[in-house]
């Protein structure tokens, strides 16, 4: 199989933006029209999703111990679709199509090789669903509190029907009548509990319409779709060391739950969380997280603004802040938020002497259908 080539003809369909993947849901939906049912009915916020997902998917190619798992978990997670066994071999169809049409240095050899690379792909994922098939495609959950933090920041209590089973740290695609097919992920702001509730943060974002209808839209008993839980964000199960979480923007909710988890599970530890924002109003869950650290003596929060010049919290990047707060050599690290945040802080925290395998970073990404093979989540 060359891969080299094999990306070089991806890079080509990929550098026409809308183009290929008009081409290809024109292809897929014209040779198997039973197909359309899987996809939203408008394909506005859709198109790109297929092209970046197999980009992520090229990348990782020559890397199969890292590759399959993430297979395995789109195809458990693809049961939520309504996506079988048979609908793979006309996606692969209208995939070749595609990329044979954007390319005109098509040889057979690369016919070969994507054929095999995606045959491949179809039977982890076959697989994976197929093992799965004991538990549901999506389970439904009813909303049971909904309160507006700001314009445009909810946070919502959701109660799942049945057994909903996740760990801390995780995130959940969410699937609403008000927007039908179109799911996103989000992350559960607390640990399991024992009434099985689910908190869920959520910001509407400009073009986000899964987002808005969350926020603007959604009321208490509205039933949601929550899809099998992905994610890697999670505490060391065998360490006990101090943690150190640093938070930007809706990247609260994950590190919240690992607070959380830390109240009800142990082990006994130093927890210090730092939350950052442009702007104090922007402090959506400030309340709880004072009751947090009223109640656990061993959690320190600091705030931490970029743009606010009349604020009495501490200025600056949450970076920086943290960084007038350290060492934190010792620590275990967990960082969440904007990609921009999430690598500058990551990128301090290395240079400032902290081993980079304890450190733990989940990118939010506005307008994503999902996690992507980086672990970007949310919309």
């Amino acid at each position: 199989m060359d891969i080299p080539a094999m990306r070089a003809n991806f890079a080509k369909s990929a550098a026409t933006g809308d183009e290929a993947p008009l081409y290809f849901y024109s292809h897929l939906f014209l040779s198997h029209p039973e197909t359309r049912q899987l996809f939203p009915v408008s394909m506005a916020h859709q198109r790109d999703r297929l092209f970046s997902a197999l980009g992520d998917v090229v990348a990782r190619v020559d890397d199969l111990d890292a590759l399959v798992p993430i297979l395995q978990q789109l195809g458990r997670d693809h049961r939520k679709f309504g996506t079988v066994a048979a609908h793979y071999p006309a996606v692969g169809a209208s995939l070749l199509a595609t990329l044979e049409h954007f390319d005109d240095e098509w040889t057979p050899e690369l016919a070969k090789d994507w054929t095999e690379a995606y045959t491949l792909v179809a039977e982890v994922m076959v697989a994976a669903a197929d093992e799965a098939a004991e538990q549901p495609a999506w389970w439904e959950a009813d909303v049971v509190a909904h309160e507006r933090r700001t314009i445009d920041v909810a946070v919502l209590q959701v109660r799942p029907r049945a057994r909903y089973d996740y760990l801390a740290g995780q995130s959940v695609s969410l699937e609403t009548d008000l927007r039908p097919r179109l799911w996103r992920y989000y992350s559960p702001a607390n640990a399991p509990r024992p009434d099985g509730l689910l908190e869920i943060h959520v910001k509407a974002r400009d073009g986000g319409p899964v987002s808005s209808a969350l926020v603007r839209r959604t009321g208490v008993g509205d039933v949601l779709r929550l899809g099998p839980p992905v994610g890697h964000l999670a505490l060391d199960g065998e360490s006990d060391r101090d943690l150190l979480l640093v938070a930007g923007g809706m990247g609260l909710a994950p590190l919240k739950a690992l607070i959380d988890q830390v109240a009800r599970k142990g082990p006994a530890r130093r927890v210090d969380l730092f939350v950052g924002n442009r702007t104090e109003d922007q402090i959506y869950d400030r309340a709880d997280l004072q009751r947090l650290q009223h109640d656990n003596p061993w959690l320190t929060v600091t705030y931490a603004v970029s743009e606010d010049k009349i604020s009495s919290l501490e200025h600056g990047d949450v970076g920086d802040v943290v960084l007038r707060h350290g060492p934190w050599s010792s620590r275990e690290i967990c960082v969440a938020g904007p990609a921009v945040m999430v690598e500058d802080t990551v990128s301090r925290l290395v240079q400032h002497g902290v081993p980079s395998e304890r450190i733990s970073m989940e990118i939010f990404a506005p307008s994503r259908p999902g996690p992507s093979v980086d672990g970007e989540v949310t919309e």
